[in-house]
């Protein structure tokens, strides 16, 4: 996949996961007992604008471009399966598969290590 491909698909990720959040937000807002959804949204929402500044520090050159975008991916991965196991426990009550949660965080926490490692070395120029 192209530089540019990377950074359009982070891109459309990232508004994706923006969707959902605010859907997410305003399902929390108005159903009995939602608290699972709250935290769902948050977490899409924050990793949202982490994929965006990952893949943003990626094509400026504040981080390496492969760690940058790889970050912005990872990002991506576990924000989506930690909130869509808590959407599920919500709304079906059963979860994706098990250690879904958890591993969505891990992933969420290796990405946020990966663009710090990725701005610590930055492209050489």
């Amino acid at each position: 996949m192209s530089g540019q491909a990377a950074l359009r698909l982070v891109v459309l990720c990232a508004g994706l996961m923006g969707a959902a959040g605010v859907a997410l937000a305003a399902a929390s807002a108005h159903l009995a007992e939602a608290g699972r959804l709250a935290a769902a949204s948050s977490m899409l929402l924050v990793h949202a604008c982490a994929a965006l500044g990952a893949a943003l520090a990626a094509e400026r050159g504040i981080a390496r471009r492969g760690g940058g975008l790889a970050a912005a991916f990872v990002l991506i991965a576990g924000a989506t399966l930690f909130a869509s196991e808590l959407a599920s426990r919500q709304f079906w009550g059963v979860s994706l598969f098990p250690m879904a949660a958890p591993t969505g965080g891990t992933l969420a926490i290796a990405g946020w290590l990966m663009l710090a490692l990725a701005a610590a070395w930055p492209r050489r120029l």
